[in-house]
């Protein structure tokens, strides 16, 4: 019997919902709440039935879910009839820490233990245990799972996640790679499977995240072993508004040049990154316009972008002794068959080979776009990480 899971993603000020038909992995409908706090509060749901469109002050996360509830069981238009129609609830938890290396049906000692991950992820946990309390005030007999974008790196070793620090801020202050986005690595690296009809225990797969943030994550036997976001997920690839990588001593500098902690957080993590090189905008399309056009900062942007990449893929396949697979996933990496293209054009040496031709020609579609010659298969695969929260909360719930 199909089973109705209520996925729910909590931001600080907004709240993703998505209601999912399982084992048959069907979207009923989704929805977003956004501008939470503020007067000019928004709610839009889409399904099958229509559009439900609600435009009025959404003064906490408490209010939103009212909202939530009101679209969803709306009589002409809404997606469930009643609350006891979900089965289950699975919420996207960004910071599980080094508690949990795998999704888990919550308990009061796992809110415990997101709590104790505050820290970790100020902006996020906090959020996300909102939308798990609302959830058990709502529907306070159905079995809720917490879902960590961090539980699929916890299979990287120490030679990965450690840093090169005193080992007292590992062992006082957690301070190590943890890696984000793991639920959508492990989305797309499962479809790759499918996809190649493949196991993934005798699999290399090297996925790339590419969106306004951005992650690269190499997995092997279906495990993670490095990802290039770390401590936060400010670390590695360029991104949207993100720095990236840099000589941590540039922090140093700018405090000694008067920039205050604050200033510095701003630059590196909401004025660096794409908008920070090109100075034009945190939008690949943007800017790659700007770049057509001869705009210097724009062309080396994207020069940047690609090169780091590159040498994170290469990095990556130093340690894997093989790359079967390369995903290209998120909404760069899914709809941008030209810096799909930039990335690939210097792997050859890798044995990547591109078909340039077909890359084009998918465009956003999921599939093949490499050469048939090529040693590693390169694939675009959507990512769906509503539904991957779906599937877990369904196998732990009722598998």
């Amino acid at each position: 019997m199909n089973k109705k899971i209520l996925v729910i993603n909590c931001g600080s000020s907004s709240l993703k919902y998505e209601v999912y038909s399982m084992p048959d992995r069907i979207s009923l409908g989704k929805g977003l709440v956004e501008r939470i706090g503020s007067s000019e509060g928004h709610l839009k749901q889409k399904s099958s039935k229509g559009l439900i469109e609600y435009q009025e002050p959404i003064e906490n996360h408490s209010q939103a879910m009212v909202l939530v509830i009101k679209a969803l069981t709306d009589k002409d238009d809404g997606v469930i009839t009643n609350l006891n129609d979900i089965s289950a609830i699975g919420h996207r938890t960004v910071h599980g820490g080094e508690d949990y290396a795998s999704s888990i049906l919550i308990t009061d000692h796992v809110i415990q233990a997101i709590k104790n991950n505050i820290e970790l992820a100020p902006l996020h946990n906090p959020a996300n245990l909102i939308g798990i309390q609302e959830s058990f005030k709502i529907f306070p007999d159905c079995p809720q799972v917490a879902v960590f974008d961090t539980a699929f790196h916890q299979t990287i070793p120490p030679a990965a996640y450690l840093y090169g620090l005193d080992r007292k801020f590992y062992d006082e202050y957690r301070i190590r790679r943890y890696g984000f986005h793991g639920t959508s690595h492990r989305y797309v690296s499962n479809e790759a499977m499918r996809l190649l009809k493949r196991s993934s225990e005798n699999t290399n797969v090297i996925s790339c995240h590419l969106g306004n943030g951005a992650s690269i994550t190499s997995i092997v036997n279906g495990e993670s072993r490095d990802t290039s976001m770390g401590f936060t997920p400010l670390e590695g690839l360029v991104m949207g508004t993100r720095s990236g990588d840099i000589d941590p001593a540039i922090v140093l500098y700018l405090l000694d040049k008067g920039f205050t902690k604050e200033q510095v957080n701003q630059e590196l993590n909401k004025k660096g990154g794409m908008l920070g090189l090109s100075g034009i905008s945190n939008d690949m399309r943007d800017i790659r316009a700007a770049a057509k056009e001869g705009h210097t900062n724009a062309i080396q942007a994207l020069e940047v972008y690609a090169h780091r990449i590159r040498r994170y893929v290469g990095a990556y396949a130093a340690n894997m002794y093989r790359v079967d697979a390369l995903i290209f996933t998120g909404g760069i990496g899914e709809n941008d068959f030209e810096m799909r293209e930039r990335i690939c054009h210097r792997l050859e040496n890798l044995g990547i080979v591109m078909d340039y031709e077909k890359n084009k020609l998918m465009g956003n579609k999921e599939g093949l776009v490499s050469k048939g010659y090529s040693n590693t298969a390169i694939l675009i695969i959507p990512t769906n990480e509503e539904l991957q929260i779906a599937i877990d909360t369904f196998d732990i719930v009722f598998g």
